[in-house]
C-alpha cells in the first residue's frame, strides 16, 4: 500500500489557488452588459459584479415619468449583475466545485 504524500497534495492546493486566483483576475477583466427597455438602458458591469458604467439613451428621459425610469435602470442593473455571475461561474468551472470539498481553503 502506498504511503499518503502530504507534500503532493499541498503543491496540488498551491496549484489549485494561483489557478482560481488567476480566473479571479480574468474576471475582473472581462465586462458584460444588462439592457432594459429595448437597450433604452445599458448597464456594463466586470465578471466580479462591480458595476463599471450606466448608458441612458436620452428619449427615456422623462420629468413626467421618472418612476419608469428608474425601473429601467433597476432592470438593466439585475441583468448586468446576472451576467456578470454567469461569466463568474464559467471562469471557475470545476474549481469552484473543489472550493466546496475544501471549507476555507480560497479564501
Amino acid at each position: 500500500m502506498a504511503g499518503f504524500d502530504m507534500n503532493a497534495l499541498f503543491q496540488q492546493a498551491q496549484a489549485l489557488q494561483e489557478q482560481m486566483k488567476k480566473a479571479q483576475e480574468n474576471l475582473g477583466r472581462k465586462e458584460v452588459t444588462g439592457t432594459a427597455g429595448g437597450g433604452l438602458v445599458i448597464v456594463t458591469a466586470n465578471g466580479r459584479g462591480e458595476i463599471l458604467k450606466v448608458q441612458i439613451d436620452k428619449q427615456a428621459v422623462d420629468a413626467r415619468d421618472v418612476p419608469m425610469l428608474e425601473d429601467l435602470v433597476l432592470a438593466a442593473i439585475n441583468a448586468a449583475l446576472r451576467a456578470a455571475q454567469e461569466a463568474a461561474a464559467a471562469e471557475a468551472g470545476p474549481m469552484a466545485q473543489l472550493q466546496n470539498l475544501i471549507p476555507g481553503m480560497m479564501k
